[in-house]
């Protein structure tokens, strides 16, 4: 028997659907099935709601329900307990959620007998330091995680940020822009390549820095070495520390954000090699000759 837990696009009425339907796969098949509280409410299934902090307690599998939003929500909920997640995509193809709706039960039937692989995709660790104060750790007990990107942005329009960097502990440059930019190669293909940042294969292990519409005569991205730490200090107005979308703190003058490659990875369920570049090639239309 495994416990499975299902994550939900919100406003998908057929991400709502599949959900009862693959909970009445599960629990015929005597399977444990939880879902977020506000997903299991949302989709009509309330008896399987479970708080957010305890959906990964114990858990074997996530099936995420939507796109590769909705994935970036699972893995924060469970990527810290190394739980396997499995992407249905239900929107525009996507990096991630890669699995067709009509493909979920077979995909099910696989991973609960064990007949599936393991693909590791690096994440990024951030810790916050507020001014004079050495590395503050977030309350849920250790650093932030993020598996595409975390940006430094300006709070309100009309303004920009202006971020001293460090890399290993030596000055780079200070910024002034729109927002700064640090990826993993998994975001790589998001928000860092929509302002200007090179694509960057998932099996490679590294840091994308990118200015968001740079003030300054350098503004390319840099690419470090995962294992390096990137120090991003707040030199002057307030800015917003975002993590995969989610806005996650105010950082104040002299504040600063200490990035570098998390402890742990996320871990998807795989069928056999991820096609990436086949992907890249249908976003983008790149013709075959």
């Amino acid at each position: 028997m495994s416990t499975v837990a299902l994550v939900v696009h919100e406003h998908r009425p057929e991400a709502a659907a599949l959900a009862r339907e693959a909970a009445t796969w599960l629990r015929d098949r005597h399977h444990d099935v939880r879902l977020p509280k506000t997903d299991a409410e949302t989709v009509g299934l309330p008896e399987y709601g479970c708080p957010p902090e305890q959906l990964a307690e114990g858990l074997d599998l996530a099936v995420t329900l939507g796109g590769d939003g909705t994935i970036l929500r699972a893995v924060s909920l469970v990527s810290r307990k190394g739980v396997p997640l499995l992407g249905v995509n239900l929107g525009r193809l996507g990096y991630l959620a890669d699995l067709e709706p009509e493909g979920l039960t077979e995909a099910l039937e696989r991973v609960t007998s064990g007949d599936f692989a393991i693909e590791e995709r690096m994440m990024l660790s951030v810790a916050i330091q507020r001014a004079g104060q050495p590395p503050m750790l977030s309350a849920l007990g250790g650093d932030l995680w993020a598996l595409n990107e975390a940006v430094i942005e300006r709070p309100a329009a009309g303004h920009t940020v202006h971020v001293a960097v460090q890399v290993e502990g030596r000055f780079w440059t200070t910024y002034s822009a729109d927002g700064l930019i640090v990826a993993t190669p998994t975001g790589s293909t998001a928000y860092s390549f929509s302002a200007g940042g090179p694509i960057v294969s998932p099996n490679v292990r590294a840091l994308i820095m990118t200015p968001v519409s740079a003030h300054i005569s350098f503004d390319r991205s840099l690419v470090v070495d995962a294992s390096d730490t990137v120090r991003i200090e707040v030199a002057d107005r307030p800015a917003t520390l975002v993590l995969d979308g989610r806005e996650t703190t105010v950082l104040q003058r002299g504040d600063a954000i200490l990035c570098t490659e998390a402890p742990g990875s996320a871990r998807f369920v795989a069928f056999g090699p991820r096609d990436f570049y086949g992907i890249l090639k249908s976003k983008f239309g790149v013709a075959d000759r």
